[in-house]
């Protein structure tokens, strides 16, 4: 277990990496090798890759987000960076995202009506 002075340090690293994954623009386009490797870069801060996001499974991934020490908030910002970066051709998430959130709802000890909205905007773009 983290002690409180590390988990700060930990949580603002977080926190600066998913703000700046959430700053990129994915417009329905084909990424260029530039933008590719600017990603790779930052999911690698979590132990991720972009292949690696595509092939773990909904439970794996939660698994991993939380040994990254993802509190609620932070998965909620990764979960909408999946759903963001399914905008880009040939990326489909949404399954996994949709997953994140329903962990949050599920496991968090408050009901979110902003994380069932996501739920259900999730479920939707995922028909």
């Amino acid at each position: 277990m983290l002690n409180k002075g590390l988990r700060d340090d930990e949580a603002i690293r977080i926190d600066n990496v998913l703000k700046t994954l959430r700053a990129l623009d994915f417009l329905p386009k084909t990424l260029c090798d530039d933008e590719l490797f600017s990603l790779e870069n930052l999911l690698k801060e979590f132990g991720l890759s972009i292949e690696s996001l595509i092939d773990y499974q909904k439970d794996e991934l939660i698994e991993l987000l939380h040994r990254n020490h993802f509190d609620f908030n932070q998965l909620e910002q990764f979960a909408d960076f999946l759903m963001e970066f399914s905008k880009a051709e040939n990326y489909n998430f949404e399954d996994k995202a949709l997953a994140i959130y329903q962990h949050i709802q599920q496991e968090s000890s408050i009901f979110s009506f902003g994380i069932n909205a996501k739920i259900a905007s999730a479920a939707n773009t995922k028909r």
